[in-house]
């Protein structure tokens, strides 16, 4: 009798495995449907889709800090923050429904080599909300905002340090990525702590010295390990351009991911240089007949000036690249690209005309200011295009289509 059940098991597993094969191989021959219900598509709610709040929580700060300014400017800034958050919430309760409808699907989600590397993107936008609360927030509330603000930009640090460490690891152990696919979006698990340095010179005005003088130091620490990591993967990309051709001309707008490591660290630099001699004591560093302050000031400023040029350079090569392939683009949420890792050289520009006294600079920061405000728009209504049109969002067209776990209300 035991025998008779054992071998009816066996043979039942048999089946399920079959069945199994049969849906796999479908899936693989299957093209992407032609309807979709909202159950299909959550499925396939995506880790790039939080590039957009990325894009506008960074232009809501740009806003707050671009040098000419008219009446009314903060409060479109404020506009953006709103929509920011707006975005942010339904993304993430999105997000969830995907966890929780399709749990193998978005554990995958987090080592895929193509859409796992956008799970910074999510820590990027909480870290550019903290900066538009500083910037936005704390000027019209009491002492309990900074005090809140302080507890937030440590725990931040916290977790993106292990996610930048768990992400690479896995990468590491699990995938075989190839040079010839590199792409600036390898970058990505790092890019949290990127914007550490600008979020902490936004922040440290509003702190008390001591707790001024320890986000500083953990600021900076952080800003060289993110640009260190960067610049390794700005090897592999430049090996990969030298030996490979172009990506795609649709996914080409995520070649402006290069700008942003170099664009935010020397707005980075700059900013804490700027907060220097306010921060460190003037005995800092043991030196004798030395202001600690404001030589680290100089320094910042020659450091962020030294880099700027590097996050224009590639600005360039990415715009010549888009360009040359602009007839062949049609929409991908890489397209963000446009704004958020520009946003970056915007800020240092920005921090550069400041630290100079600059009319020239702080009016090209200007200009591209409204630049990043047209692209926003631009690729917003490209964005809901899209989605209302099935191009995203949809069975077989996103980062995870090729997921060995089916898709829509077929996956894992």
């Amino acid at each position: 009798m035991a025998s008779r059940l054992t071998s009816q098991t066996t043979s039942e597993q048999k089946n399920d495995d079959v069945e199994k094969q049969h849906r796999e191989v479908h899936w693989r021959k299957a093209s992407p449907p032609d309807s979709a219900g909202f159950k299909d598509r959550i499925a396939h709610f995506t880790w790039p889709w939080f590039a957009s709040t990325m894009s506008t929580g960074a232009l809501a700060v740009v806003i707050a800090n671009t040098p000419n300014t008219f009446t009314g400017l903060r409060t479109i800034g404020k506009i953006f923050v709103i929509v920011d958050l707006v975005l942010f919430f339904l993304f993430t309760i999105a997000m969830g429904l995907r966890a929780f409808w399709f749990p193998r699907r978005f554990l995958a989600s987090l080592y895929h080599p193509v859409e796992g590397l956008f799970f910074g993107s999510y820590w990027v936008s909480v870290s550019l909300i903290l900066n538009c609360t500083q910037a936005y927030g704390v000027p019209a509330s009491g002492p309990w905002l900074p005090k809140a603000l302080l507890v937030l930009f440590w725990m931040y640090c916290a977790i993106v340090l292990l996610v930048a460490i768990g992400q690479y690891f896995v990468l590491f152990q699990e995938e075989r990525l190839k040079i010839t696919d590199a792409v600036p979006a390898w970058i990505f698990p790092i890019y949290p702590l990127l914007v550490v340095g600008s979020m902490a010179g936004t922040m440290i005005p509003s702190q008390p010295q001591k707790q001024a003088f320890n986000m500083w130091v953990g600021a900076v620490m952080l800003q060289g390990l993110s640009w260190t990591v960067a610049l390794m993967m700005y090897s592999m990309y430049t090996q990969r351009l030298m030996t490979s051709a172009l990506p795609t001309p649709s996914t080409r707008p995520g070649m402006y991911v290069s700008v942003g490591p170099a664009g935010y660290t020397a707005a980075g630099l700059i900013s804490l240089g700027k907060r220097a001699p306010s921060v460190l004591p003037s005995d800092t560093f043991n030196t004798n007949n030395l202001d600690d302050g404001s030589f680290v000031k100089i320094l910042g400023i020659m450091a962020g000036t030294f880099i700027i040029i590097f996050a224009f350079w590639f600005f360039c090569i990415s715009t010549v690249s888009v360009v040359a392939g602009i007839r062949k683009m049609s929409f991908t949420l890489n397209w963000w690209a446009f704004i958020f890792p520009n946003a970056g050289l915007t800020l240092a520009a920005i921090q550069l005309g400041d630290a100079y006294s600059s009319p020239a600079i702080n009016g090209i920061s200007s200009a591209l200011t409204i630049m990043l405000v047209i692209m926003w728009l631009f690729t917003t209504v490209s964005h809901a295009r899209a989605w209302i049109q099935g191009k995203i969002m949809w069975p077989g067209k996103d980062e995870d289509k090729d997921m060995p776990m089916g898709w829509g209300k077929y996956s894992a």
